[in-house]
């Protein structure tokens, strides 16, 4: 009291609590399939080993106990986090309505995530895997991912109204998001997701041929094509399932390039890393890959930096060393005294 932080003690337990926070504050702030993420995570690891606990009791001890016996139970160190941060958020909230004088999730050691080298296509495998593309069902799709860097629910939510042929720009303005059996179009990942991407020509030239089909198949179904005007979509003119192409179009391109079974989100990676290889500004390559800021761009493609060094280090020394360190006969030489 002496420290005005003293807040009134809450009889309410802890599942009490989370049940109303996930209500009140989760559900309508985040996507659906977002909350119903924090719920599960929260009724499968916190109810039954913290749920019973009075909200304002809870310590973080008892938290640190829970996360202990997740990783003993052999659950990774991303589920531990994931839960985590449902648990951190719902308990913020605590403190901002006044049931909690402090957040004790903050006060706990969190496990760390064991690195995995993603693994991306290099130049040579890149245009192996446009050349397959070119010939099998829906590549145009895939050579759209890797060379725009876009997410795979940013360009199947794409229309052509967001596609400039002049300028050779895409926008970025809305993602394709699946929840159970329903499909719907959100806001974009974050305020910089939303953004226009330049095309390369040649990629123009194909979406024009593309669009021209299309077009076709549309005067074909009359009414039964779906209102969407998506760019890439089914034989319907509906929203195509990240799965569904993965497995049945994107695999098989992968197997006629003779290429590793990279993921689809792969083909983002690959576009950065190979941006970032020929030396292209991170700024440049965060703005197209639609980040934060630059330093989550290198973050997440640290694993291309010892190159970036290798080539800064190459042109210092064409830059310094390209002539033989020695002073020709007109250059002054300046004598220096050592200082003690």
């Amino acid at each position: 009291m002496d420290l005005g932080v003293f807040v009134e003690p809450a009889a309410i337990s802890v599942s009490e609590y989370l049940k109303r926070w996930l209500r009140d504050a989760a559900r309508p702030r985040v996507s659906a399939r977002t909350a119903d993420g924090y719920e599960a995570l929260l009724k499968r690891h916190i109810f039954p080993r913290i749920g019973y606990m009075r909200l304002d009791k809870i310590q973080p001890l008892d938290i640190q106990g829970v996360y202990g016996e997740m990783l003993v139970a052999k659950l990774s160190a991303i589920v531990v986090r994931h839960t985590h941060s449902a648990l951190h958020s719902a308990l913020k909230q605590a403190v901002k309505w006044g049931l909690l004088s402090r957040n004790p999730s903050d006060f706990v050691e969190l496990p760390k995530v064991p690195h995995k080298d993603r693994r991306v296509l290099s130049a040579d495998e890149a245009l192996a895997f446009l050349k397959a593309a070119e010939t099998m069902p829906h590549g145009l799709i895939f050579e759209f991912a890797l060379l725009t860097g876009m997410r795979p629910e940013e360009y199947l939510a794409l229309r052509w109204s967001d596609i400039d042929f002049k300028r050779a720009t895409a926008q970025v303005q809305r993602a394709l998001v699946r929840h159970k059996k329903s499909v719907s179009f959100q806001e974009p990942k974050t305020a910089r997701s939303r953004r226009t991407v330049y095309l390369p020509g040649p990629l123009v030239e194909k979406l024009i041929a593309y669009k021209r089909r299309q077009a076709v198949e549309r005067i074909k179904l009359g009414e039964a094509w779906a209102p969407f005007d998506l760019v890439f979509c089914s034989v319907e003119g509906t929203p195509l399932s990240i799965p569904n192409i993965t497995y049945r179009y994107f695999r098989p391109i992968l197997d006629a390039a003779k290429l590793p079974r990279i993921r689809l989100y792969d083909l983002r990676h690959s576009c950065a890393t190979l941006l970032l290889i020929a030396e292209e500004n991170p700024k440049v390559v965060s703005k197209r890959l639609g980040h934060s800021t630059v330093v989550l761009t290198l973050d997440t493609y640290s694993h291309v930096v010892p190159t970036l060094q290798q080539g800064a280090t190459a042109r210092l020394e064409k830059m310094l060393y390209s002539n033989e360190a020695v002073q020709s006969s007109d250059t002054p030489v300046i004598q220096s005294h050592a200082v003690n």
